[in-house]
């Protein structure tokens, strides 16, 4: 029997987030999340989606036309086969990203694909759910985000930075959790402090509003 995955929406649209910020990448959204972050702005993909062998998947990715894919949910690792659609993307030479909350292990993923892992802040409510042993599968091209709702999440997450010295291990995302902390604030906090982190905003957002699939 063919592999599937239970998928909400497969879209093409600018990233607006992490390294890839700006360029045009297929947005493979998985159905089904663990967790319920308070800020959560997908909640439409918990439940639904439709049944998509992994073939038609990759067949549907590839036929956009662009270089850079995003495998993302909900949480894509909650469903076993998102591991094989990774590798499969990987292997048509696209540049493969997955995000993840960090809730699951990413322990044998293929070293091609480059994980986004979304560690979980208090503020976010769902912060005990945070796989710490995710860590030690770092790799130089990975990146760490933070939501960041308000200053106790800041300093929280900077301490966490530090513990576990990620600035020198990776990439690290800070990000203001959107309608709850705002942007110039963060910002400012990362100019005072100079931290080794690239501040970011979701750039959809601004473009598109709300809008799913954009």
């Amino acid at each position: 029997m063919a592999q599937r995955l239970r998928i909400s929406e497969i879209f093409l649209s600018l990233q607006g987030e992490s390294r890839t910020v700006g360029w045009p990448t297929v947005f493979v959204r998985l159905t089904g999340c663990p967790l319920r972050c308070r800020y959560c702005d997908t909640e439409y993909a918990f439940t639904g989606g439709e049944w998509m062998d992994l073939d038609e998947i990759v067949e549907r990715v590839r036929e956009m036309g662009v270089r850079h894919v995003t495998v993302t949910g909900g949480e894509p690792l909650a469903q076993p086969a998102t591991r094989e659609l990774l590798s499969r993307l990987c292997d048509l030479a696209l540049s493969v990203s997955l995000e993840t909350s960090g809730a699951l292990s990413v322990a044998g993923l293929d070293p091609r694909v480059v994980k986004v892992i979304d560690l979980k802040t208090p503020g976010s409510g769902e912060s005990h759910r945070n796989h710490w042993p995710n860590l030690a599968h770092l790799r130089p091209d990975d990146q760490v985000k933070f939501v960041i709702c308000d200053e106790e999440d800041y300093r929280w997450s900077r301490s966490v930075m530090e513990e576990h010295d990620l600035a020198d291990r990776c990439e690290v995302l800070f990000s203001p959790a959107h309608g709850y902390l705002p942007a110039r604030e963060l910002a400012d906090w990362v100019v005072r402090d100079r931290l080794a982190v690239r501040f970011q905003i979701q750039l959809h957002k601004i473009l598109w509003g709300e809008e799913p699939g954009r």
